[in-house]
């Protein structure tokens, strides 16, 4: 078995084995704060249905670190397997009582297999992705965020990286009506630097979200990412290594899963499992695929 499969199954089953226990003995999540007769069932409903809201709005007063594992099948014509492990800490800074500063950096952790063998492949770090967004720190019903978006060249092989430092803007805006939350986030990055022999890079991210929030901290939710990479369009060149039509401009998911808000022990976390399916793809590339999620988080203490 691959190295990748190894890890989705590993994913894979620490998230059905925490969401079964949760399930069995959900009480006992909140047994320490109960017994102390501090919060009773109805509070701490009220907190986990507050946290999974929080959970929901990248632009949060929330410290989370997700854990993100999105594994690709069917890639190049051996239909092989791709993985990404996406280690993406979420820190907020408030910077006054109008404004609030938020990082969000992923690093990518890739396995990319051989685009013209059934064998072999790459393992390493992908380029590292910070991301900056300016919020109002009391926002209306309308939350929004906007900053800068950038891409570092920080991939430990030329299969796994774009060899670029690329820039551009970013921005997110959600409502959260009774149980939803529905928002956007989008960015475009433009290369400004770096490897005069890898290809321009100009390339836009579109995620959209929707979650219906249940009882206990379930939800079933939706975020597919499309992308759109401007530089193959009509130009004939390719920005990755399989791409060489100049049409392939577009990658298009659907698809949603189920997700819960809960505790292990003290330690607040949110899980959910994806599958997606590419409607619109490069050639070449990912037809479906998993994502499995694990994030810690760390809401702010109410002062006593």
């Amino acid at each position: 078995m691959t190295k990748p499969c190894r890890r989705t199954l590993l994913w894979a089953g620490i998230l059905l084995y925490t969401a079964t226990l949760s399930a069995q003995d959900a009480a006992v999540n909140f047994a320490p704060e109960e017994a102390q007769g501090g919060t009773k069932p109805a509070a701490a409903a009220n907190e986990t249905a507050d946290l999974a809201k929080a959970t929901q709005n990248p632009v949060a007063s929330l410290i989370s670190v997700p854990f993100q594992n999105n594994t690709n099948f069917g890639v190049g014509p051996y239909n092989r397997t791709q993985d990404v492990l996406n280690v993406q800490p979420v820190i907020p800074v408030r910077l006054s009582e109008k404004w609030m500063l938020i990082s969000r950096t992923i690093q990518p952790i890739v396995w990319q297999p051989a685009p013209a063998a059934n064998a072999g492949g790459q393992y390493g770090f992908g380029d590292m992705n910070p991301t900056l967004f300016l919020s109002p720190a009391k926002p209306g019903k309308l939350i929004w965020g906007f900053g800068p978006a950038i891409v570092l060249p920080t991939a430990t092989s030329t299969a796994l990286g774009q060899g670029k430092l690329s820039f551009g803007p970013s921005a997110v805006g959600l409502v959260q009506p009774g149980h939803w939350t529905i928002g956007a986030l989008v960015n475009n990055v433009f290369s400004v630097a770096g490897s005069p022999h890898r290809p321009y890079v100009n390339q836009m991210l579109l995620q959209y979200f929707i979650t219906y929030n249940l009882k206990k901290g379930w939800n079933i939710n939706t975020g597919p990412i499309i992308t759109a990479n401007w530089r193959s369009k009509g130009s004939g060149e390719a920005s990755t290594g399989n791409d060489t039509t100049g049409g392939s401009v577009w990658t298009v998911p659907f698809g949603g899963g189920v997700g819960r808000v809960m505790r292990l022990g003290y330690q607040p976390v949110n899980l959910s499992l994806n599958f997606y399916g590419n409607a619109v793809h490069p050639p070449g590339a990912s037809s479906w695929g998993m994502r499995l999620q694990i994030a810690l988080l760390y809401p702010k203490r109410p002062k006593p």
